[in-house]
């Protein structure tokens, strides 16, 4: 195949944060806005990247082997690369131009989605296939050694495996996947707050020791070895924020738990508070929101229609996700751009998705 174009979709975490890392529970879907990558081989061993946001190109010698070094867009794709060279695949030379319908900075898995696209594209022009999970691992592994972001496996895993109509109940602990179907009944809402997030400035990496901090200090290897009777018996024995960060992972778990049998059941209201509970706790006790988020959440609780909101994602900025009826979608996006407008001065992006499929590749003539 010589020429081809590939879309790659983004993902929305509906609950489960920042427990990925911490061997717990998550519960992502693939969204319909992505990554699009148009790819043509070239005779040479050259890779000449480009991007829509970007003025200049880079070009990559795949003669010699990649190494990590400045932070920026292509450093996703170059590290895929890398990981590539690194299991002996001899890559052809080839023309990349990346586009995306995914906000910047909103958290919905831009670096994941080119991360497992540049997989894709590898596997194409090599007529060569690794598993899904060798893929979704090989991704994670370039991200933290070529983004420098420790990532838990929830955003390649979400990305690679994603599956139409549902969310994907992934156990970060054995990589066990359960699909949990999303009913017609209603419908994902996802809203930009309009402030970019950044994961590689150190708070991501912060938290993930604080919670190593705290499951060293109860002796186990993860928090996810603590029960939450356990928890309940022995929390005081922690103090300050690091009794916070596992109090966050600890409850997360349970409440994703909570979330997914509310689906199952039809408890639209169920669902939503456990959502509403989510948001509280990244606020207060993991400390990743910010005030633009706090607003849109509280804004949801007004407006009729709208099950649960919560931030999604690593924080600090980026999206909101809110469970909704969708025949009020019209009447409930209004009254949040209304609303938000009004309080912050900003436009908020928002979108209605549905849960795709993972990378889809498309043959051009």
């Amino acid at each position: 195949m010589n020429t081809f174009s590939l879309f790659t979709p983004g993902r929305v975490n509906l609950i489960g944060e920042h427990t990925d890392y911490n061997d717990g529970l998550v519960l992502p879907m693939a969204i319909e806005k992505g990554i699009v990558m148009k790819v043509s081989r070239r005779d040479d061993r050259l890779a000449v990247l480009r991007s829509d946001h970007q003025e200049t190109s880079i070009t990559l010698d795949l003669t010699n082997e990649l190494l990590a070094g400045e932070h920026h867009w292509s450093c996703y794709l170059q590290g895929v690369i890398a990981g590539f060279q690194r299991l002996g695949w001899e890559i052809p030379g080839f023309d990349c131009e990346v586009s995306a319908t995914l906000p910047s900075g909103g958290g919905l898995s831009s670096s994941a989605a080119l991360e497992v696209g540049m997989a894709t594209v590898i596997e194409t022009l090599c007529e060569r296939k690794i598993s899904l999970e060798e893929k979704a691992l090989l991704c994670q592994k370039a991200e933290h050694e070529f983004a420098g972001v420790p990532c838990g496996i929830m955003d390649q895993f979400a990305v690679t495996f994603g599956k139409a109509d549902h969310a994907l109940l992934l156990d970060c602990r054995d990589r066990q996947i359960e699909y949990v179907p999303l009913d017609p009944q209603v419908a994902i809402l996802v809203i930009n707050c309009g402030v970019k997030h950044s994961l590689a400035d150190g708070e991501y990496a912060q938290r993930r020791s604080q919670c190593e901090q705290a499951a060293s200090e109860l002796g186990v290897s993860s928090l996810r070895d603590v029960s939450w009777q356990r928890w309940q018996q022995e929390s005081a024995t922690l103090s300050g924020v690091v009794r916070q960060r596992a109090q966050h992972v600890l409850s997360e778990h349970q409440r994703t738990l909570t979330f997914v049998e509310a689906l199952k059941n039809q408890q639209w209201q169920s669902a939503g508070a456990a959502m509403y509970a989510s948001h509280e706790s990244l606020r207060d006790d993991y400390a990743v929101s910010c005030a633009e988020l706090d607003q849109l959440v509280e804004i949801s609780r007004l407006i009729a229609g709208v099950h649960g909101c919560r931030m999604t994602g690593g924080g600090f900025g980026g999206c909101v996700v809110a469970l909704i009826d969708p025949h009020h979608a019209t009447a409930i996006m209004a009254a949040f751009r209304e609303q938000y407008l009004q309080q912050t001065g900003i436009d908020a992006e928002m979108f209605v998705t549905r849960a795709a499929n993972g990378p889809l590749v498309e043959v051009i003539a």
